[in-house]
């Protein structure tokens, strides 16, 4: 016998070791020859990661999908592994070493640094997979991958080497998201846009001597200048005046005829002396500002392509740690002839910090009369998620991969309909991205990572191997072969040398992302040719959120399809799915950062819900393309959810319900029992289908209704008197029956909430009996039984009781009132069916009688049930007066409460201004209220009839 009440924290850990120990989740154990494969690479969460929500509904959904495929006989394979995260990692192992007071890295240098962090790993490291086996994920453990590990390292060689052989990897100085507290170059995603209030600064530039232009001051009603005055200067605005050190030219519109007299002259830059052109160009916005706009092409994203189009000098004027960096700095003074208050102002400015670099450039603006406006200005500034300083575009020398490129053939694959978004209009991200995709800056200046496989001679020339020996052979070769200067040194090299005294490893590390850009077939064995490559390669689906489509999924498609090739060379997709879930929100709709401190670790939620509550919330709120917006309260009515089916099925063992292997749905013989096993069926295609569709939460749904409505609610009612009864035949086909679509029941459920379905399949074996297979490894339910005449008639029998309740609920009628219901227009089949349930009628119903009539009498609730109407007569039952008087006072108060919120919904400025998550929750109120008011209108209708 079950006990009383079950105890996730009790089962769920002593689930996931039998799991373990029966190695339940090893991919290729225990399938028929010939099984079809599945298989899907885990994201890899971060080696520093630990469990938070996004994790959890991502994980939750992969898991349903294998434990599905897996119980449908498929040789599936759940990939995991985790990455190495090169900025977080170094991070983390350089808080250790400081709070440890030992040595910081650069003291004891690169080589001991890396193994502290091999050392930190194996200790402390990918704890994330504990959590993740905590909500219940099969994965097959016994492949875990490492980003760092051996042969991810020989897959990133080889692809790196290769890419650099075939043109698609390259050197090249351009601007990069460069980290001041870090010192390295980041990517986009390690980007934050924060909202900062500062200020909009309008400084004057001279123009060069004898230029001026006549500049608008007064407008007709149409907007045409009518007064102009002579001016000598420009005024450009700007939020980062001390990057005016790096101006090298001024861009207007070409249509903006403010300036058309002036494009392909000068001014002269205020501090520096520098004189600058202005130049022609579509970038600048005419209705913006002043029109005219500072070009600062090594410190600005945006001026570095302006700059490129116009040849316009990139002066960088700022050290990698964010310091003005000038007097020795050759292309700042290039062409300039400094005067002594130059030079005294320059030495002011020199290894000053950008931001108080900014104050004395603005004084001095001020000072001289350059400083045309000062405004207040509300903007984003972006900053370095792990370093948490404003980031700076920097001009650097980095590794390029050729994105456009790649980018080809996996824009193909998806126009063609190889690969598959999921919601589809994820599609459309995907392409904007990928038509307009730039160089992929790959080399970080870090020292955890992939140390790019790149040697450089004593002349700069570079060498890209995949071993330094390779590297030392080919830079002989090159030199020995070419006459200069640098043969006859090796030659001497050559007599007596060590590798170093030859060639200089790049000291840089690879981007992350490039490593996990051949998660799908690095993890498999490439690049050597291992039957699992050969078995699982292409994988099937990838469950991702939507903000790394553009930093994983796209790289993902673009490495695959170019190192990837089936028997005849033709390219081979990594995934033919992705699917894009959504974003898991706080209960009103915010997104959760601990800022707003209203994060909410999935831990807490197993620890006090169990996982399979948790797991069981978040499919059934995973609706396509609509974030998930979680309620712990939620959690809390799924695990009644669970509690539920435990209930039920202790209920039906004290019933004697119990496994019969005999039993065989197609000999069930009464009409409630052919009833619930043509539900059953129905479900189970339902769920099915729906899982297949990536429609997780209509498959939850599905199972929710079944489980809770049709089989707690009405099934076990409706078997009471048969388990009570004096008919031996009837009850025992019922025990098996019902012991038959809970086994199932289990099955369906199993996805969703593993470990208490592991255990009411363990428990429900039968008394000192085993399974024969843990549930995990059960063959999927496909039943084919249907009867749709029983399945019609008891839901007909369901229809009209709960009709009868709801309208007593809706009236206020005591529970103990019984009333007589009278049925008209009846037909042959509901006057058959009404005698044939009479008592169950009027058990369930609270009804004293059931009469036929040709008429509703009297002072009667009405529902329509089929073609006949099932009259309630309520005058003997309630005050029909008094609950008139309350459903006008509720209805009242409602559509006050609803025309409040619509009103404030019809202002644009409310809309406009309030944060969107309030706006939501008014539109939801309202929403609710207008459903209220409908329910109410209907039972005041009910209640005007009958009186």
């Amino acid at each position: 016998m079950l006990e009383k009440n079950y105890d996730s924290a009790a089962v769920e850990p002593r689930i996931a070791r039998m799991w373990e120990d029966a190695d339940a989740f090893r991919a290729g154990a225990g399938v028929k020859p010939g099984a079809e494969t599945f298989c899907i690479v885990i994201p890899p969460p971060n080696v520093t990661g630990s469990l938070h929500m996004g994790h959890a509904l991502n994980n939750t959904l992969q898991d349903i999908m294998v434990r599905f495929e897996r119980m449908c006989g498929k040789d599936v394979l759940w990939q995991p592994g985790m990455d190495h995260a090169g900025i977080a990692t170094q991070m983390v192992v350089e808080r250790k070493l400081a709070a440890e007071k030992q040595p910081g890295r650069r003291e004891m240098g690169r080589a001991a640094f890396v193994e502290k962090i091999w050392e930190w790993k194996a200790e402390s490291g990918g704890l994330i997979f504990n959590q993740l086996k905590r909500l219940g994920a099969s994965c097959d453990w016994s492949r875990e991958r490492f980003t760092m590990d051996e042969g991810l390292s020989e897959a990133v060689l080889e692809v790196f080497v290769s890419l650099y052989k075939e043109g698609l990897i390259y050197k090249d100085k351009r601007l990069v998201n460069w980290d001041p507290k870090l010192l390295t170059a980041i990517s986009d995603l390690e980007v934050e846009q924060v909202e900062v209030n500062g200020n909009l600064w309008h400084l004057r530039y001279p123009l060069e001597p004898g230029v001026t232009y006549e500049h608008p001051v007064a407008f007709d009603d149409d907007g045409i200048p009518t007064e102009f005055e002579t001016r000598d200067y420009l005024v450009v605005a700007t939020t980062r005046p001390e990057t005016m050190l790096g101006d090298t030219g001024i861009a207007v519109n070409p249509e903006d005829e403010r300036y058309t007299s002036i494009v392909g002259k000068h001014v002269i830059l205020p501090i520096v002396g520098r004189k600058i052109p202005i130049v022609a160009d579509e970038y600048p916005d005419p209705a913006a500002g002043t029109g005219a706009v500072k070009m600062t092409p090594a410190h600005d994203f945006n001026d570095f392509e302006v700059g490129r189009r116009h040849d316009l000098p990139a002066v960088n004027v700022l050290t990698v740690d964010g310091r003005i960096a000038i007097v020795e700095n050759e292309e700042f003074l290039e062409g300039l002839t400094p005067t002594g208050m130059q030079l005294e102002l320059w030495d002011q400015l020199e290894g000053m910090d950008r931001f108080e670099a900014r104050k004395l450039v603005v004084k001095v603006f001020e000072e001289g009369g350059f400083l045309d406006a000062v405004e207040p200005h509300k903007h984003t500034v972006p900053h370095g998620d792990r370093g948490g300083v404003p980031i700076e575009p920097r001009l650097t020398e980095q590794w390029y991969v050729d994105a456009k490129t790649l980018a080809g053939p996996a824009i193909a694959s998806v126009r063609e309909g190889r690969t598959n978004f999921v919601p589809k209009n994820w599609e459309k991200t995907y392409f904007e991205w990928m038509e307009n995709i730039q160089p992929w800056c790959v080399s970080r200046q870090l020292w955890w990572g992939h140390r790019i496989p790149a040697w450089y001679g004593p002349d700069g020339q570079v060498f890209v191997e995949k071993t330094e020996e390779e590297a030392l052979h080919a830079a002989i070769q090159h030199y020995i072969s070419h006459e200069g200067p640098w043969k006859a040194w090796v030659e001497e090299k050559l007599e007596n040398f060590a590798p170093g005294d030859i060639l200089t490893r790049d000291e840089d590390v690879l981007d992350t992302w490039f490593s996990s850009a051949l998660w799908p077939f690095s993890t498999l064995g490439w690049p050597e040719k291992t039957p699992e490559l050969e078995r699982y390669y292409q994988t099937d689906v990838l469950v991702t959120g939507f903000d790394i489509i553009f930093f994983w999924v796209a790289r993902m498609m673009m490495m695959g399809l170019h190192f990837m090739k089936d028997e005849y060379g033709e390219p081979v997709e990594p995934f033919h799915t992705v699917y894009v879930h959504a974003l898991v929100r706080d209960k009103n709709g915010q997104k959760m950062s601990k800022s707003k401190g209203n994060v909410i670790d999935p831990l807490d939620l197993i620890d006090e819900y169990g996982a399979d509550a948790l797991r069981f919330t978040l499919a059934i709120m995973a609706a396509q393309g609509r974030d998930v917006k979680l309620d712990p309260s939620r959690i809390a009515g799924y695990r009644n959810f669970g509690t539920k089916l435990w209930n039920a099925t202790r209920f039906a063992e004290m019933n004697g319900v119990a496994a019969d292997p005999k039993f065989v749905p197609e000999t069930a013989s009464l009409t409630i029992n052919r009833w619930i096993l043509t539900e059953l069926a129905r479900t189970a295609r339902d769920v099915t289908e729906a899982i297949e569709t990536y429609r997780f939460n209509d498959a939850a749904g599905s199972l929710y209704r079944f489980i809770w409505n049709q089989f707690c609610d009405w099934y076990l009612e409706f078997l009471k008197p048969v388990f009570g009864g004096e008919d031996e035949a009837a009850k025992a086909e019922s025990q098996a029956c019902a012991a038959y679509v809970l086994e199932e029941t289990y099955k369906l459920l199993h996805p969703f909430m593993p470990f208490m379905t592991e255990e009411l399949w363990a428990q429900t074996a039968g008394a000192g009996k085993e399974r024969d297979t843990p549930i995990c490894l059960a063959e999927w339910p496909s039943p084919a039984y249907g009867d749709d005449a029983a399945a019609d008639e008891i839901n007909w029998l369901v229809d009209l009781v709960s009709g009868l309740r709801s309208v007593r609920s809706e009236m206020n009628v005591p529970p103990s009132a019984m009333a007589p219901l009278v049925v008209v227009d009846a037909n042959a089949l509901t006057k058959a069916r009404l005698e044939t349930h009479d008592s169950a009628i009027r058990r369930l119903a609270r009804v004293e009688e059931i009469r036929l009539a040709d008429a509703a009498p009297k002072g009667a609730a009405q529902i329509v049930v089929g073609e006949a109407t099932a009259c309630l007569p309520l005058g003997n039952l309630i005050d029909l007066s008094a609950e008139k008087a309350r459903l006008e006072k509720a209805i009242g108060k409602a559509k006050a409460e609803a025309d409040r919120i619509q009103g404030k919904l019809s202002n644009e400025k409310f809309v406009a201004n309030a944060r969107p998550e309030l706006v939501e929750a008014e539109r939801e109120r309202f929403a609710e209220l207008e459903r209220q008011l409908a329910s109410l209108a209907i039972a005041l209708s009910r209640v005007s009839e009958a009186g």
